[in-house]
């Protein structure tokens, strides 16, 4: 029979279990899953894995069916009942109304933060919600609005739980990113302190794969892959000296700005030279122009101790498709060591907006695209992208738009 729903567990509970869910599952991850996974790949996975999807009905698929029932008329006068500590039955007919549904049924027993004391009843049948009503033959005119009463009170339900499922999924990929990043950290400072103890390792009971356990909703996702190598950290550039090579750069620009003239008609090798000269000052003479690395010859480059700390490509601004080669052009330049790159647009059209506008959806687009992040300034953007050889490897890449003197 019928039981009401909304009434097992408080949705602000659940949700929370499947937080602590997260958390637990991330901090249990070996090592060489954390270190030798894409940190953007691994978020994804249990994005895809932990999201909710709210409860769904499709009223169109609504079928009934019906059976005869033994109704109570004990206590109803028109069938004669005088002696009300007596039963008295008659053969009436119990109609069965079938509501298909989709999305988590866990949600149909948590209680939603917005509620009224009124609770829908129905069983819970696989896929569907069954509403019972057992009527005579001279009630059975009123089970229309009897029903469609409780299916506008279900959805009302289904509605404020929707509502707190999408706030839940809304902020799971900043708290599974800060769950991975935790345990990065953990893991990392743990290494630190075993390797300045001096002697070598022993692991031999770390697992060399990783089985992902299955998930009974929508598509499974599968874990990224990984090498099956231990963890070796590769030197990187740090996050400040990248912004500073991007400010020097900017400011560069802003010299163009105040001396239009002094800049006028100056072609892609004339602007990049201007670069070089402020880049070398900073980074004493390690900053070249047109050097061959990997697979081609890159516009700036800076080497420190022999690796690589940054790599830009400059482009006039002449259109998405040439936009699309330049980053293909700047991709095939980089080797699997180089995680810091940028592409540099000179803007001589007239519409500025326009061609900033542009440029999201042009990186978005590209096969290698991962994630946006965040980049201060009106024309600047920044993307997690995968090496073109090895997605699980990451590469930040900004791109700047200038305008500069026609």
């Amino acid at each position: 029979m019928a039981d009401p729903l909304f009434n097992r567990y408080h949705l602000s509970a659940f949700l929370m279990s499947i937080e602590q869910a997260i958390s637990k599952e991330i901090s249990s991850l070996n090592e060489n899953n954390i270190l030798n996974s894409s940190h953007v790949d691994l978020c994804q996975y249990y994005v895809v894995k932990y999201a909710i999807e709210p409860v769904s009905i499709d009223e169109d698929r609504i079928q009934i069916d019906y059976d005869d029932a033994r109704i109570d008329v004990s206590r109803r006068f028109e069938y004669g009942a005088i002696d009300r500590s007596k039963s008295a039955h008659v053969t009436g007919t119990r109609i069965s109304l079938f509501v298909p549904f989709e999305g988590d049924k866990r949600l149909l027993d948590c209680l939603p933060s917005t509620y009224t004391s009124r609770l829908p009843y129905a069983a819970i049948r696989r896929n569907e919600l069954v509403f019972v009503y057992d009527c005579t033959t001279s009630d059975m005119e009123r089970i229309g609005d009897e029903f469609s009463n409780d299916l506008n009170n279900l959805s009302k339900f289904l509605d404020w739980t929707k509502r707190d499922v999408v706030n839940f999924n809304e902020t799971i990929e900043e708290k599974v990113d800060q769950f991975i990043a935790a345990r990065r950290d953990k893991l990392l400072h743990d290494r630190d302190i075993v390797e300045s103890l001096g002697f070598s390792l022993k692991r031999s009971d770390a697992p060399a794969t990783y089985l992902t356990p299955n998930v009974k909703r929508r598509v499974t996702p599968r874990l990224p892959a990984i090498s099956s190598d231990s963890y070796k950290p590769e030197p990187t550039l740090d996050m400040i000296e990248y912004e500073n090579i991007l400010s020097v750069i900017s400011n560069m620009v802003l010299v163009m700005e105040r001396s239009p003239r002094a800049f006028q008609g100056m072609s892609e090798e004339d602007l990049r030279q201007h670069f070089l000269v402020q880049l070398n000052g900073q980074y004493e003479g390690q900053v070249s122009g047109e050097t061959f690395n990997y697979e081609g010859k890159s516009d700036i480059l800076i080497r420190v101790n022999g690796r690589n700390i940054f790599i830009a490509e400059c482009k006039f601004w002449s259109g998405p498709s040439a936009m699309n080669k330049a980053l293909d052009q700047l991709l095939n330049y980089t080797s699997w060591r180089d995680t810091k790159t940028a592409l540099l647009i000179f803007n001589r059209n007239k519409n500025m907006s326009a061609v900033v506008d542009k440029i999201p959806g042009i990186v978005e687009n590209h096969p290698s695209f991962k994630r946006t992040i965040q980049c201060v300034g009106e024309t600047g953007f920044r993307f997690i992208l995968g090496h073109r050889d090895d997605p699980n490897r990451e590469i930040i890449h900004t791109v700047l738009v200038f305008d500069v003197p026609a």
